[in-house]
């Protein structure tokens, strides 16, 4: 995968799809991060770039003894070294790193890199075959460019934000940074594209991923809805429109469960189910057309039976009919649940002061080139020494030199820690 195979590999498992390939990180907070953590859960070798103060990642989430729950697993896999930025002794270090990278992957404000004479050009130059991923709000040109940012910002600018929700209050969120997550997803994925493009053409290219565009692109069935017949998407709570029933609905012992049974065949057994199936007889129900047609009328109906029972009744009955549903899982649910358990689906990798960390196992599963989780998140600065010395054939005096400056930072010796502050 590397171009670079003369080079001393990095510390990494040796397994996976992109074994052999490196990757400098140089972005923060969440897209930038979970797009190398993707690289890297599937064996690329990871080095990220931090300020001493630590990527704002790390006073995300909850923290416990002075440790960031979220860093653990968001920096998952991947060596840190910690520059300073802002000199220019740090911009060549990196300069140097970004010879011997095959991805660089950065959300700063577009321009930033420019400005610390580190543009795509530049490093092109250096090296051919560079693969530049760039993650932004609104991507690297246009009139919104030089705008700050943020996923969610991006997701309401998208028009997602508008579904989500129920029609009678204001747009909803999820607790969690999907847009950065969805747009972390579509770097990897154009990163990967990239490198698999040089092994034809042996070129370099930029990838450019705006948060707006990544969330938009979730848009697909609204776009030509307006285009063709003026339709205006907005929220429709727990449903899922023009495929009924597709919903929530609550049991006798007022617990929630969702139901998908929108098509002829999943609708057939979910009526049978019920014991009502004569319902396919009435025209409000005989169809998916139909019953697109009479949502309120289909929920009335399902919802009087799944109120009528107990929660694990309906589960029952509803598995035995191959009725696809699923009650409203919370995260305990998920600790205690044997599925999970039994496809390894939570990783417990170990930290230094807190011990086994739990966290999402890699997703997707390969037969035959997994993906690991080898490590969780290292400090802030943890392996700056050791990356400049085997990376950077740098000698123990220049490093010290540099230590001193305060051009680099060395957790070993400072005092950082894994988190910087309380929780957002």
């Amino acid at each position: 995968m590397s171009s670079h195979d003369n080079l001393a590999s990095g510390k990494t498992s040796g397994r996976g799809p992109l074994a052999g390939c490196r990757v400098l990180e140089l972005g923060s907070t969440v897209a930038g991060p979970f797009c190398a953590r993707l690289l890297a859960d599937f064996g690329a070798s990871v080095i990220k770039v931090e300020q001493k103060d630590g990527d704002a990642v790390r006073a995300m989430g909850k923290i416990k003894q002075g440790r960031s729950l979220y860093g653990a697993s968001i920096l998952r896999n991947k060596r840190i070294i910690s520059i300073d930025l802002h000199t220019s002794q740090g911009r060549e270090i990196v300069k140097r790193l970004c010879a011997r990278t095959d991805i660089v992957v950065e959300n700063f404000r577009p321009g930033t890199l420019e400005r610390w004479g580190l543009g795509y050009p530049v490093l092109k130059a250096q090296n051919p075959g560079l693969v530049l991923v760039r993650i932004s709000g609104y991507g690297q040109d246009g009139p919104y460019s030089q705008r700050p940012g943020y996923g969610v910002v991006c997701e309401a600018f998208s028009g997602l934000r508008e579904l989500t929700g129920d029609p009678d209050r204001p747009p909803a969120r999820v607790s969690v940074s999907l847009t950065d997550y969805i747009t972390g997803l579509y770097a990897a994925f154009g990163a990967v594209m990239a490198i698999l493009e040089r092994t034809r053409s042996g070129e370099g290219q930029v990838v450019d991923a705006a948060l707006y565009e990544a969330a938009f692109s979730f848009m697909e069935p609204h776009i030509p809805a307006f285009q063709q017949l003026g339709v205006v998407a907005t929220r429709t709570g727990s449903r899922l429109p023009n495929h009924t029933p597709n919903t929530l609905y609550t049991s006798a012992d007022r617990r929630h469960i969702h139901i998908t049974a929108g098509s002829q065949s999943v609708f057939r057994r979910l009526v049978q189910a019920m014991g009502r199936p004569e319902l396919l007889d009435d025209p409000r129900f005989s169809t998916p057309v139909a019953r697109s047609a009479h949502e309120d009328d289909v929920d009335e109906v399902v919802g009087a039976w799944v109120g009528s029972l107990p929660l694990a009744e309906v589960e029952s009955q509803l598995a035995c009919a191959g009725v696809p549903a699923s009650r409203i899982f919370n995260i305990r649910d998920i600790f205690d649940d044997p599925h999970y358990r039994a496809r390894g689906m939570v990783a417990t990798p170990e930290d230094s002061i807190l011990g086994p960390v739990a966290m999402a196992n890699v997703v997707p599963r390969l037969s035959r080139t997994p993906g690991e989780v080898a490590w969780a998140g290292h400090d802030t600065g943890e392996d700056t020494v050791q990356i400049l010395r085997d990376e950077l054939d740098m000698s123990e005096p220049q490093i010290q030199e540099l230590l001193r400056e305060g051009v680099v930072h060395d957790a070993t010796t400072g005092c950082s820690v894994m988190a910087t502050g309380g929780q957002s």
